[in-house]
């Protein structure tokens, strides 16, 4: 009987052995919960580059077990439906941000140091907040948006549940420009060699969204009786490729970068790519003089403000056109700086979040917005 007892015991042990066994075999994301931290713990992922895998969004992927100095940034849901397709170690790879995870995975909610929600689809209530999960005390919520206050909507209903913005503003946890000036080496160069000489159109302007009651609309309708201005959009029914927009710009003396709402540090890529980028001389309509001067080099810009009627604005951009020393003068900072955006969809949806590593050591902790709406109207 005593035999019998212990060759039982002894079946069972190699049963549950060789079931246990596979199950980790075969399912390791299993094996992770078991080795997960205890809630409250300092948790990290594995490091980029070395023997660990890193999930690749919209294949399914194991839970990795979290190792140290790794930050994971999730993004739980793409900015207006834009799927990325990450490969490899993306930050590093790109921008030089070593030991920074980024993954759509939902899987990854437990281990997550950040997590980014992009504006709009909450406000639309196309996505929601994951606040059915029990979120670990020392996650952070990003709140994500390049618009400005006047079309992010209600946010009131956010309040409280943000602990950092991604923003364009200055002010922001994360600082987002549409651009941003690079110095450069300008040895052996001259403003010959950057100002393109062939200009075709005095002024011109690409609008995507014309609507006749924006400031914007009633000043461009005003100028355009008092010089000629090129003008490209849906409104015009002149449509304009994204290839051949630097190059048409580059044919203009002038580029209208008017922004479609007025707010602080609101300086959007009609300033930085359709303008500067091109060749062109902004002609600014937006926050103050003394913001645009805040982030921009000096002397490289036209502020309407500057004049005391559209008619007077008018006769400066053709007295200026005409001058090519004077002119030349909006180029001097081309000298010293070159312009960085990330405009493309494989920029603006990854660099940004890569930036929340590189900055997360300089963050104030704890931290939450318990009025996102109000921050964003000051």
């Amino acid at each position: 009987m005593l035999d019998l007892c212990r060759r039982r015991k002894v079946l069972v042990i190699i049963i549950f052995f060789c079931l246990f066994g596979n199950l980790i075999y075969w399912r390791p994301s299993i094996l992770n919960r078991f080795l997960q931290h205890e809630p409250g713990e300092s948790q990290s992922l594995p490091v980029p580059g070395e023997s660990q895998s890193v999930p690749v969004p919209g294949e399914s992927q194991s839970v990795p077990v979290k190792m140290k100095n790794t930050t994971v940034v999730l993004v739980w849901y793409w900015a207006f439906g834009i799927k990325q397709h990450w490969q490899g170690d993306v930050c590093k790879d790109r921008y030089g941000i070593p030991n920074c995870i980024l993954s759509d995975d939902r899987s990854l909610f437990p281990q997550a140091d950040f997590i980014v929600f992009h504006n709009r689809e909450l406000i639309e209530r196309k996505e929601r907040l994951p606040e059915h999960l029990p979120r670990p005390p020392n996650q952070a919520w990003v709140w994500f948006s390049r618009e400005s206050p006047a079309y992010n909507g209600d946010t009131g209903f956010l309040a409280g549940k943000f602990n950092y913005t991604l923003f364009y503003r200055r002010d922001a946890d994360f600082f987002n420009p549409f651009g941003f000036l690079v110095p450069r080496n300008s040895t052996g160069m001259t403003l010959d060699n950057l100002i393109p000489k062939e200009k075709s159109y005095l002024a011109c302007w690409v609008v995507g969204n014309y609507q006749p009651y924006y400031e914007r609309t009633k000043l461009y309708l005003k100028l355009k009786q008092v010089i000629p201005i090129e003008w490209w959009g849906a409104a015009a029914h002149r449509g304009l490729h994204g290839d051949l927009l630097l190059p048409t710009m580059s044919q203009c003396y002038f580029y209208l970068s008017f922004e479609n709402s007025i707010f602080r540090d609101y300086i959007s890529e009609k300033v930085w790519r359709n303008a500067f980028q091109s060749g062109a001389v902004p002609v600014v309509l937006g926050p103050p003089r003394k913001n645009y001067e805040e982030m921009l080099p000096e002397g490289s810009f036209i502020h309407v403000n500057d004049f005391k009627n559209v008619a007077e604005l008018g006769a400066f951009l053709k007295k200026l056109a005409g001058d090519k020393e004077r002119y030349a003068s909006y180029f001097k900072w081309k000298l010293n700086y070159t312009v960085q955006t990330f405009m493309g969809n494989e920029h603006w949806l990854v660099e940004p979040f890569c930036r929340i590593c590189a900055k997360q050591s300089t963050l104030q902790r704890p931290k939450v917005y318990k009025d996102l709406h109000g921050w964003q109207w000051t």
